[in-house]
């Protein structure tokens, strides 16, 4: 269960396009040479959209509770997370515009005002029509020019969360919450050759720091790495148990065969088949195996049930995972005693009354 909840975090949909989407955080003198970086970056072919923001879309930087609507009750809390942007953010991550434009303050210089709502925020603010409401917070008025598709941010196992993506308000100043520059690789050119012209531009406008990028694919993934130890510590002590319980079967198989070497010489002089005698042998410790798996499923079911309900998105419990792994446990048995069981069984009988 543990190892199907990871591989299901890891295959979800974020809701924006990650394929060839990268990032650098803003240090040094990239601030204030961004013009000339971005400049460069789009005339050099490397890249087909750039954009800047406080964080990358992976994070969460900000959250605001403070935002007012008309409409909205006195009672009403909505907290949301917050991006700033100065142009096409929608574009570059990939994000899928549902109504209205872009946040681009070089073609709409009010967009410095200007907000995008999600889905979810749309619904828990209340708005039929959102194009055009205004909101208020103590950072000014905001316009909404756009809605978007809801987006996974943060933490893969995170539910879906409002968002509200506001333009570079001039009252915060121009560049005092941009953080990070996204930018969108060319998938037409080879990567390796993106990275080196990436690296030589930033070189030049910020010689004083070495040129650190992250792809945002894999920077999902590198999340998942700490909780990832769990599943493989998780796997390796069940790994360590059923080994050790083995070693305890096969040692009272081994016990029980020798102590009924004359009862199955006996059946086996009398008519008794080779399959009948393996059964024989078999079934007690099968039987065991059976009521174990009786008292072992509702405890797990219990814990992983406590487990799975502290992550927001995550699998259901299903009766075929226990179907599967009590069949597997019956397996494992049945192979731990069954090749002493054989022994036994295809021992000579006449050798083993003689010696008695």
């Amino acid at each position: 269960m543990i190892y199907r909840e990871f591989i299901y975090a890891a295959n979800r949909n974020s809701g924006y396009d990650k394929n060839n989407l990268a990032f650098v955080y803003m240090k040094g003198d990239i601030k204030k040479n961004y013009d000339l970086i971005r400049r460069d970056l789009l005339n050099s072919g490397t890249v087909v959209d750039i954009t800047r923001s406080n964080s990358p879309i992976t994070e969460i930087w900000s959250t605001n509770e403070g935002y007012k609507w008309q409409g909205k009750g006195e009672q009403q809390q909505l907290k949301v997370i917050e991006y700033r942007t100065d142009r096409t953010f929608v574009k570059t991550m990939g994000l899928h515009l549902i109504a209205g434009r872009d946040i681009d303050i070089e073609k709409y210089p009010s967009d410095s005002n200007a907000v995008l709502l999600t889905e979810m925020t749309v619904r828990q603010m209340g708005f039929a029509d959102p194009l055009g409401q205004v909101l208020r917070n103590d950072a000014g008025t905001w316009h909404v020019v756009g809605v978007i598709k809801d987006f996974v941010t943060g933490s893969l196992f995170n539910s879906i969360h409002p968002v509200v993506i506001q333009g570079p308000n001039r009252q915060q100043g121009p560049n005092s919450w941009f953080g990070t520059i996204t930018f969108k690789l060319d998938p037409h050119n080879n990567t390796s050759e993106n990275i080196a012209k990436l690296g030589a531009i930033f070189k030049r406008y910020n010689p004083n720091y070495p040129f650190e990028y992250f792809f945002a694919d894999k920077y999902d993934t590198a999340k998942l790495a700490g909780d990832e130890h769990i599943g493989t510590l998780a796997a390796l002590f069940a790994g360590m148990a059923i080994f050790i319980s083995c070693l305890g079967l096969f040692g009272l198989s081994a016990y029980m065969a020798e102590s009924r070497l004359r009862e199955v010489g006996v059946r086996k002089i009398l008519g008794a088949s080779i399959m009948r005698l393996i059964t024989l042998l078999s079934k007690d410790f099968l039987v065991l195996v059976i009521i174990a798996f009786v008292i072992a499923s509702p405890v797990a079911w219990w814990f992983m049930s406590q487990w799975l309900e502290e992550i927001p998105y995550h699998i259901n419990l299903s009766w075929w995972m226990f179907g599967l792994t009590g069949l597997l446990s019956v397996i494992i048995a049945a192979g731990t005693v069954g090749f002493q069981a054989v022994q036994a069984a295809l021992t000579n009988p006449v050798r083993v009354l003689r010696t008695d």
